[in-house]
């Protein structure tokens, strides 16, 4: 591992996360209400947290009682990690912060499981960063196979990140550009990694080579002794075939091509971190919370978080409970 992705930064909140680790999320992987924690996808997305109407702040000067009405003295802030930032979902700007949770995208229950209080003002990409390392660093329950992410983490950099610590990228494209790239002959690779055939067609997936680490592409036309195509480029019988390789582009070519069932049906569990989310924000009134800390922004993001687990243990064993009370009350 990189230096600066192993050097683990002790936080406030570790405590926090501890108890939560041992406490709740430990009965949770035993009932199997996160997954496969030996194989664990997950999925990370931020959401606006809404503090208050303005920034708090007091002034260190007696200027406004001196009738100056512009000082240009320091101000002390109540919530120094809270700013200004851009909510698209209720297209307004607001004041708090940039809640970042990871959560087992493959819980029946979508759970959470990692929580990072960030300033409203950053973007889901560097939060992401900042939550991953931390995450990667903390959890010790079982090891993470697929994190899914969706088009706003689309950069090389994350998936290298999220590639250098063993686990498969699952993100969806944000194509910048709708051009094809020219390769060295006359096969072109389309804005979503696809490789094009010279009439235009797209090639289809055809399994993936672990000892090469590359995809294997063949022809669209082309189907054992049948070939369909008016014009072939290649005289085998099989068809053309081509490979595309992780190491070359791991943003276009990743492990699992987007053109396939398989990258389909993981991607969509992506949105149970947006139920997850949901649940926090509207279903525990999250943004009701009065604080005037961060500490205790966490107490309350950490207590709602138990209360998610603790619903969902209910729910997984309601028939179970509802037997053992007849067996009393006979």
């Amino acid at each position: 591992m990189l230096p600066r992705l192993q050097d683990k930064k002790e936080l406030p909140s570790d405590r926090l996360f501890d108890f939560f680790q041992t406490q709740i999320l430990t009965v949770s992987a035993k009932l199997g209400l996160l997954g496969d924690v030996e194989q664990l996808n997950v999925a990370g997305d931020g959401t606006p947290v809404v503090t208050a109407s303005h920034t708090r702040s007091k002034s260190t000067c007696d200027c406004r009682a001196q009738g100056i009405a512009t000082c240009h003295h320091g101000r002390i802030y109540s919530q120094p990690d809270c700013d200004s930032g851009w909510d698209s979902h209720r297209e307004k700007h607001f004041t708090g912060y940039h809640l970042y949770m990871i959560s087992a995208c493959d819980s029946p229950y979508d759970l959470p499981i990692y929580p990072r209080l960030n300033l409203a003002s950053c973007h889901d990409s560097v939060s992401f960063v900042v939550s991953w390392v931390e995450f990667s660093q903390r959890f010790t329950l079982g090891a993470v196979d697929k994190m899914l992410l969706d088009a706003a983490h689309d950069a090389a950099s994350i998936y290298h990140l999220i590639d250098h610590h063993q686990v498969e990228p699952i993100i969806d494209l944000n194509n910048r550009s709708k051009n094809h790239t020219k390769k060295g002959s006359d096969i072109q690779i389309s804005s979503e990694g696809v490789p094009i055939c010279p009439i235009g067609k797209k090639m289809k997936p055809n399994g993936y080579d672990h000892s090469q680490n590359r995809q294997k592409w063949r022809c669209p036309l082309a189907c054992g002794t049948s070939n369909s195509c008016q014009t072939p480029c290649s005289s085998a019988v099989y068809g053309r075939t081509y490979h595309t390789h992780s190491k070359d582009n791991l943003r276009l070519f990743p492990k699992t091509s987007r053109e396939t069932e398989k990258w389909k049906a993981i991607y969509s569990r992506r949105t149970s971190i947006e139920r997850s989310n949901k649940r926090e924000k509207i279903d525990y009134h999250l943004e009701s919370g009065k604080h005037r800390s961060t500490m205790m922004w966490y107490v309350r993001i950490f207590g709602i978080m138990m209360c998610q687990h603790i619903d969902a243990w209910y729910a997984h064993r309601k028939k179970e409970l509802a037997f053992l009370r007849e067996q009393i009350v006979a």
